[in-house]
């Protein structure tokens, strides 16, 4: 009797933890490089998450370019990757990842009356025409990221080369403006906030522009691997739905003060630098989340034309908008 006692008395401990464990909201982690990252705006307004806490949680992940990223998704160490279009097929191709999937829109770069990113020089240095960087230092937030590809692509159709023709150095966004103040870089990637910096502003020039240089770019895709798509799939609708009524309240110019209060608090700066968030100033994102998977793949094919990686990458054969699509129906 007492080991039917003692067995039973297991039984009930199993199962008490199986159903706590199925109960345990999933763990989503997500990667993110800048302030204008949808992961790294997300917890700032968690309280318009309706599932946050019940279905799953959410985490940011700070990078300082999307290439060390692959790595973490590869180790299971973020959930949600914030991808280039550059190391999207990296991921695929370098990182053996074909199970990697486009599962949203993060911002797109060059879109007609929105910002594209900047490539400064010295207001008052030497450099007036790309073929005056031939034997200088440019700097890069990560080799392989989509500012990376876009500065390699605009030297490359003049005639220079990386490693042969200039020296590439890697530094974060934060401290662009000084390599270039102190003659450490002759050119520098810049993006928002930094872009707007006064301090910038004041000593550099714009010598052209990723839009310049590769036309219009989904920049950035929301990316999950499919065994976790499939693990989780009830999970992430919920927290799709939960980013896109995050999303919309960013986006909503009624909001645009708070906004301000919010980038400010993340920056640690003063709320009136950030008068040109979510405006036309800024990137474009699409309202639902959805990416430019024609353009996507244009972007993705100019990374192989660079060399970056040997395959074509089929885009549509590696996205999944249905978890994106499925949450935007619940917002009609």
């Amino acid at each position: 009797m007492r080991a039917r006692l003692v067995l039973l008395c297991c039984v009930l401990l199993v199962l008490g933890a199986v159903r706590a464990a199925a109960a345990a909201p999933v763990k989503i982690r997500g990667a993110w490089v800048a302030i204008g990252d949808w992961p790294a705006l997300w917890l700032p307004k968690k309280d318009l998450a309706l599932h946050y806490g019940k279905s799953y949680v959410f985490e940011p992940v700070h990078f300082v370019g999307t290439p060390p990223m692959v790595t973490a998704i590869a180790n299971n160490e973020v959930e949600i990757g914030d991808l280039a279009f550059s190391t999207l097929p990296i991921a695929v191709a370098n990182a053996g990842l074909d199970d990697i999937r486009v599962v949203a829109s993060d911002f797109e770069d060059g879109v007609d009356g929105y910002h594209t990113a900047w490539f400064e020089v010295l207001k008052d240095g030497p450099i007036h025409k790309v073929e005056d960087l031939k034997g200088k230092v440019l700097a890069t937030n990560a080799a392989g990221a989509a500012v990376d590809v876009a500065m390699k692509a605009m030297l490359h159709r003049h005639g220079l080369e990386a490693n042969r023709d200039y020296t590439e150095v890697e530094a974060p966004f934060p401290a662009m403006q000084a390599m270039l103040k102190e003659k450490k870089a002759d050119l520098i990637a810049a993006v928002p906030p930094f872009v707007f910096d006064p301090g910038l502003q004041a000593v550099g020039r714009t010598l052209f522009t990723a839009k310049d240089a590769i036309g219009v770019s989904q920049f950035t895709v929301l990316t999950a691997r499919a065994p976790f798509i499939a693990a989780h799939r009830a999970a992430l609708v919920d927290f799709m739905e939960d980013t896109l009524r995050i999303a919309h309240w960013y986006m909503d110019p009624k909001n645009h003060a708070a906004v301000q209060q919010v980038i400010a608090q993340l920056t640690k700066q003063d709320a009136g630098r950030f008068g040109w968030v979510f405006t036309k100033q800024d990137f474009y994102r699409d309202p639902n989340l959805i990416p430019d998977l024609d353009t996507l793949q244009r972007n993705v094919d100019t990374t192989q034309a660079l060399g970056i990686v040997n395959t074509r990458l089929d885009v549509k054969a590696h996205s999944d908008l249905s978890l994106v699509e499925e949450a935007a129906k619940r917002l009609r």
